[in-house]
């Protein structure tokens, strides 16, 4: 928390307030008592000299006898209790101190950590009243430390992936700049361009992911998903055409469901993609929206070379490819569906598609 944000915030000291406190309620408490016993005293000494019981010759000696009595038994009443109180006060201070003194173990421990000490605090001996925001911090660092590490490794990944088209272009712009005859060169040039293509899909899809992980409380509203399954399918006619695909949308009825128009755009264009780029020349991509029981069902499936069972948990991680593929990926497609399904709710399943074997893709929204 910033210091901005700290400055709203009403601070004040645990210790005082309880020395406060106890002190205040003792001192009170111990003046009552003495009150009490003063005037109890002042009555047993009036009723003792009423009584008759200690005879003067002269009243007004008899007065003054009473009087300085009862002075003398308030004295040696209060003066004890004068010379406690200063000694309970210290024991209360000292008792706070002694019982807060796991408090700031625990406040010293955290202080004294350096920024990638994440692990489980663990105070040797803590009062039971804190446990829950111990359990609490504990449980902060664990997620801090996964995000971390999850930081580390995309960082680390993607460093690899984008070493990959950059050496690619610079190996290509070498050959453009020592070819022999134009052939040679244009060919190169066009190897160039097309690394540049991937290059910047993967960048593209990196920066999708940058994105949504810190993305939390989309904003939803009620997204025709049958008309924007449609607008992606006719984005993706030309790249179907050219591989001469049969690219087809099944939308019988109009279905809304309440998503994020442009996450869900972005998971509907790297379904789509990648169902167009995987399938080989001449297959078939299908496109499915509809409800069932109650939820909304949007599938993308082909005749592809599909994903095997066993490997299909893998397939959603990042920067995860099958061995053997030939066509050109980043291996983020889905696990950005992945990540955008994660937000809205929406249960994701890869099942076979539609021969050769092919992949399906289907997703069930949680309503309409």
């Amino acid at each position: 928390m910033s210091g901005e944000t700290l400055t709203s915030t009403r601070w004040f000291s645990l210790r005082k307030r309880l020395l406060l406190l106890l002190l205040g309620g003792v001192t009170v408490g111990w003046v009552v008592i003495l009150a009490f016993t003063y005037v109890g005293a002042r009555h047993e000494m009036d009723e003792l000299f009423d009584s008759g019981i200690v005879q003067t010759e002269d009243s007004d000696h008899a007065a003054h006898i009473r009087k300085e009595l009862t002075e003398q038994f308030v004295k040696r009443m209060l003066m004890p209790g004068l010379f406690g109180l200063p000694l309970l006060g210290l024991w209360v201070w000292f008792a706070t101190r002694r019982g807060l003194a796991p408090i700031d173990a625990v406040t010293r421990q955290v202080a004294s950590r350096a920024p990638d000490h994440l692990e489980a605090l663990a105070p040797a001996a803590a009062p039971v009243e804190i446990r829950p925001l111990v359990e609490a911090l504990n449980t902060l660092f664990g997620r801090v430390g996964q995000a971390l590490d999850n930081e580390r490794r995309f960082t680390a990944d993607a460093a690899h992936e984008l070493r990959t088209p950059l050496a690619a272009l610079a190996t290509q712009a070498q050959v453009a700049l020592r070819a022999r005859d134009a052939t040679e060169r244009d060919h190169a040039i066009a190897q160039i361009a097309a690394g540049a293509r991937r290059a910047s899909h993967l960048l593209d899809q990196l920066l999708t992911l940058a994105r949504l992980d810190p993305a939390a409380g989309l904003p939803l509203c009620a997204v025709r998903l049958d008309q924007l399954a449609a607008e992606i399918c006719a984005d993706h006619g030309l790249a179907a055409l050219e591989k001469n695909l049969v690219l087809e949308l099944e939308a019988p009825t109009a279905v809304s469901v309440p998503a994020n128009a442009g996450m869900l755009r972005i998971l509907l264009r790297n379904l789509i993609d990648n169902a167009v780029r995987y399938t080989p020349a001449g297959g078939q991509v299908r496109v499915g929206v509809g409800v069932s029981a109650g939820q909304v069902m949007l599938s993308v499936s082909d005749s592809g070379p599909g994903i095997p069972a066993d490997a299909r948990t893998q397939a959603l991680q990042r920067f995860h490819r099958l061995a053997g593929q030939e066509t050109e990926g980043s291996g983020l497609g889905l696990s950005i569906v992945t990540r955008i399904a994660e937000l809205h709710g929406a249960q994701l399943e890869l099942a076979d598609g539609m021969g050769a074997p092919g992949l399906t893709v289907r997703l069930r929204f949680p309503g309409v």
